[in-house]
């Protein structure tokens, strides 16, 4: 199957009138797409395809049963959120409101995973939320992966107001200017009130309990020098110090003062850590990584230690520690190799992944990893680390990275893994749907 063959796979974009975006209604095979859709570092194009159909040649992949529509890096983009969701051909849009859209028969059969970063700058974060909240109420089959955005939020937020461990002090303002929008869209729609800010203390008694301690500036160091390189350490101190530099006058600048800002902080925590909170289902339901078949679907990628571990208990039980993880102080979970799946870029600071670790990942029989978190410009990417595929699938649909990109329009983009034996790539910024078949390739069989 080839050339415009292809094109009977795109799904019917349905609804697509009530949308701002353009999507592909022609398909190519995806290695058409060359250096834009292909890469394997300091490799030719030929030598990176050389090596893909190589690896394809090596083992027979096991596909899922449904189809798996993966959406990476939405960062509180609604309306690319949505798009996207029609792009799937999941969802039949039946009018301009958010709700309006209900499940098509391909939807009905999918499962949609949210692969991390939900969290954002916004426009909005708790529109998104609710959206997705839809969608499990139409009868979706949702799975929301962790990423760092939605990570480091919670860790933030959860440290307002309670007695922490020194090392745990500086998570709220780790955040940053991020989290001001958010904290922004909470005080504007639950703390409205006249009385709203009533138990809440003064302005100075405000910034004491967010931000870290003398003591902490003091004792850091020392206290997780064993845990951290001294590389590590120093550069979380000068991120910490020009975070605090300029937080106030963010907040200022939003029109936040320090009182809201707590009051704010508190209320999140009501929203998302109670059990009776409207959010209380985010993180509840919320897993680092899911397997289906021979496909690793994970916010970031792997290294040595998370791939030894799915080697040894497998993937069900790396959320188990992750679960277990998150319900402690945070710190040792978020600088640890776990956490690592959330963030790395395979850069010299970030944990490393060698050609022992993608072996491991190989010999568990996971021959594809399914990822976002690199931001891409010309929709989605197969790269090539130790062995292992990668389907690169952050195809920048937020409007606040497509801005700072230099991207034209709204975006929207949506990774299909089916079960007949194809993966496609739909973006608004590759004139193509691609479409990669592993028997077109080399002696791969369902």
């Amino acid at each position: 199957m080839n050339g415009h063959r292809y094109d009977k796979l795109i799904p019917r974009y349905q609804g697509s009138d009530w949308l701002k975006v353009t999507l592909p209604t022609q398909a190519a095979p995806w290695l058409e797409g060359k250096h834009q859709s292909l890469r394997k570092r300091k490799s030719s194009h030929a030598t990176a395809s050389a090596e893909l159909t190589a690896l394809l040649e090596q083992d027979r992949w096991k596909w899922p049963k449904q189809p798996i529509y993966f959406f990476a890096d939405p960062h509180a983009d609604t309306d690319a959120m949505l798009a996207s969701l029609v792009a799937s051909g999941g969802i039949k849009k039946t009018g301009p409101r958010d709700k309006e859209f209900k499940l098509t028969k391909c939807g009905k059969r999918a499962r949609f995973v949210v692969g991390g970063d939900c969290f954002d700058k916004g426009p909005s974060n708790l529109r998104l939320l609710r959206t997705l909240r839809t969608l499990v109420e139409r009868g979706a089959r949702l799975r929301i992966l962790a990423g760092n955005h939605d990570i480091r939020t919670m860790l933030g937020m959860r440290r307002v107001g309670v007695k922490c461990k020194l090392e745990n002090e500086h998570f709220f303002i780790r955040m940053g200017p991020k989290a001001v929008p958010f904290l922004k869209e909470i005080q504007m729609n639950y703390l409205q009130r006249k009385s709203a800010l009533r138990d809440i203390p003064g302005n100075r008694e405000c910034r004491r309990r967010l931000y870290p301690s003398q003591r902490w500036f003091d004792e850091f160091v020392p206290l997780v020098g064993k845990k951290l390189s001294d590389k590590a350490v120093l550069r979380e101190m000068r991120r910490i110090e020009v975070k605090i530099a300029r937080f106030e006058d963010d907040c200022e600048a939003a029109g936040l003062s320090l009182r809201m800002v707590y009051a704010a902080a508190l209320k999140w925590q009501q929203l998302f850590l109670h059990r009776h909170g409207e959010f209380y289902w985010f993180f509840k339901n919320m897993r680092i990584a899911q397997r289906r078949g021979s496909f690793l679907f994970i916010h970031a990628g792997l290294d040595d230690r998370v791939a030894d571990l799915i080697s040894e208990e497998g993937v069900r039980n790396l959320n188990r520690q992750f679960r277990r993880q998150l319900q402690g102080g945070g710190f040792d979970f978020y600088y640890g190799s776990i956490a690592n799946a959330l963030r790395t870029k395979y850069r010299a600071v970030d944990m490393s992944l060698s050609q022992r670790g993608g072996q491991l990942a190989h010999d568990s029989g996971i021959h594809a990893i399914v990822h976002g978190h690199r931001n891409l410009l010309h929709g989605q990417r197969i790269a090539l680390r130790k062995g292992i595929i990668n389907f690169e699938c952050d195809t920048t649909m937020d409007r606040n990275t497509r801005k700072r990109e230099g991207l034209m329009g709204h975006g929207a983009g949506v990774t299909v893994v089916h079960p007949d034996g194809w993966v496609m790539g739909i973006s608004t910024d590759y004139p193509h749907a691609k479409i990669f078949e592993p028997d077109a390739l080399g002696s791969i069989e369902d």
